[in-house]
């Protein structure tokens, strides 16, 4: 398996340490990179959340897989892509719903409505430099369970859709899936 801590140990040679004048800007690791090595930056977090890597040279930038175990979304796959940028821990992740989906959070463009990528909050449940990847994929996990919020939806068809049959939105997720 390929982590982000062994791609820094390969890519510094094994060693901890650098001769002074030695500066090869080939071998510098950002921040941010440091901070996800830190934060455990693993490829499976939870038994509903699997991350896979695209390209293995950056790992900053990264897929998750969301397949909900109960609730309206339950035995669905949801994909989003993750971008860690350059002044990660200081701004969120960039995060972007990658399936097409029926959900008061999530628009049909892959926008998505979670107060922890907010990079300004008053609430003070916005990003924060102590919060972390883990952090993040729990939220998105969340989405479609606990955090799961029809009073207050980025999607405003969606949600009231579900004020009005949630019968009818329960039956209407599987067909919008599938047409999409």
């Amino acid at each position: 398996m390929l982590t982000l801590a062994s791609k820094l140990k390969k890519d510094d040679g094994g060693k901890t340490g650098r001769a002074s004048g030695a500066s090869d800007s080939t071998h510098r690791v950002s921040i941010r990179d440091r901070l996800l090595t830190k934060g455990g930056h693993n490829s499976s977090v939870s038994c509903t959340c699997k991350a896979s890597f695209p390209d293995e040279n950056k790992l900053h930038h990264f897929q998750l897989a969301v397949s909900p175990d109960e609730g309206y979304y339950q035995s669905g796959r949801f994909q989003f892509e993750i971008d860690v940028p350059e002044a990660y821990n200081m701004v969120p992740p960039k995060v972007r719903c990658l399936t097409r989906i029926w959900h008061p959070n999530i628009t049909e463009n892959g926008e998505i409505c979670l107060s922890l990528l907010r990079e300004h909050s008053i609430d003070g449940t916005g990003w924060a430099p102590t919060r972390t990847l883990k952090d993040v994929v729990w939220g998105l996990n969340s989405l479609f369970t606990d955090l799961l919020n029809f009073d207050d939806p980025l999607n405003i068809d969606a949600a009231e859709h579900h004020l009005r049959d949630k019968v009818r939105y329960r039956t209407n997720l599987g067909l919008f899936s599938s047409s999409h």
